[in-house]
């Protein structure tokens, strides 16, 4: 190893080392109130923030009865809020939050439910995806498979699970899928 890079390393690392060690007493001691009781200091992780214009509906008692459904599911898969806010704002564009049956001829192909999955895609049987837990579920099982998808932007997670025609929709319910989870996470 050259000489002077080596010098320059060890020079780099003792100053890294000399700054922890006195600025480490600095930081404890700045925490610390004039009564001498230590300071808890709450750190929040940020979450992305939305993208492009929102929308917002008023939910009815079926619609809320849904986002508890779908945050209960997530919970019991062991998963954080930002799969919720994903699972949610996918809800929203999709059903709007309603567990809809066979539309007739306004129905998208043979799309069922709070997601809108399609028994012919694999998603499960028409009584297994109008049940909100198990939709939620394979949603989840879905949104899984994503590498990354906990940093992503949301659009991008829930178009990479749901492959619809308009990938770029599911932005518009970020904001109140985050609102909704930060409500109804804790209840």
């Amino acid at each position: 190893m050259n000489t002077i890079f080596r010098k320059s390393m060890l020079s780099v690392a003792g100053l890294a080392f000399a700054g922890g060690v006195f600025a480490g007493p600095i930081a404890a001691h700045a925490a610390t109130p004039a009564d001498g009781k230590p300071v808890a200091a709450a750190v929040q992780q940020s979450a992305p923030k939305p993208q492009g214009d929102q929308s917002h509906i008023t939910l009815n008692d079926e619609q809320t009865a849904n986002v508890k459904a779908i945050i209960a599911a997530t919970k019991k898969a062991g998963l954080p809020e930002r799969a919720a806010v994903i699972s949610i704002a996918t809800s929203l564009q999709e059903s709007k939050l309603e567990n809809l049956g066979h539309l007739g001829d306004a129905n998208d192909h043979d799309s069922l439910g709070l997601f809108q999955q399609r028994p012919t895609s694999g998603w499960g049987t028409p009584e297994q995806i109008t049940n909100p837990e198990y939709s939620t579920t394979a949603f989840l099982k879905g949104l899984k498979q994503v590498d990354g998808w906990q940093d992503m932007p949301l659009t991008q997670a829930a178009q990479t699970v749901q492959v619809s025609a308009y990938p770029d929709a599911y932005a518009q319910w970020e904001q109140q899928a985050t609102d909704l989870v930060g409500q109804h996470w804790n209840s």
